[in-house]
């Protein structure tokens, strides 16, 4: 049976051990019998070091965020390089992290306007005059 392919796979590393599907529990249990031979620290810390943080990490604003202290010291002693880097960066901003998941506030609406008119500015690249980009902004919204 083939490994499922890397957006799969990396689902299925996010998800809780708890809710896995059948298929994305044995798909897991397969790719950590191909890693533990190679001895790869993914799988060196057991299940706090393998699932667990990084489920936290996707999941966050469904968990109180008084576990966040919690989960960053575990995750940067997991001994995952990568992971114990991830972790310090969200320590040094801990105020930002606090806020982002105890808030309801977003800049989605802000970055969708931004990400519209670079597209219109990147299709409008030496045509004609800034008079014509902003005529075409202004119709596009």
């Amino acid at each position: 049976m083939p490994i499922p392919p890397p957006k799969q796979l990396a689902w299925i590393l996010v998800q809780s051990l708890a809710t896995l599907q059948p298929r994305a529990a044995a798909d897991l249990a397969r790719i950590r019998q191909i890693l533990k031979p190679h001895g790869s620290p993914i799988w060196r810390g057991g299940s706090r070091c393998s699932c667990g943080p990084v489920a936290w990490a996707v999941t966050g604003r469904r968990t109180l965020p008084g576990e966040l202290d919690r989960w960053l010291l575990e995750t940067r002693t997991c001994g995952v390089a990568a992971r114990e880097t991830f972790a310090a960066g969200l320590a040094q901003d801990r105020a930002a992290v606090r806020a982002a998941l105890t808030t309801s506030w977003s800049n989605a609406q802000t970055e969708g306007q931004i990400s519209r008119l670079k597209m219109l500015k990147r299709t409008m690249y030496g045509r004609a005059s800034f008079a014509l980009l902003r005529r075409r902004i202004l119709l596009a919204a």
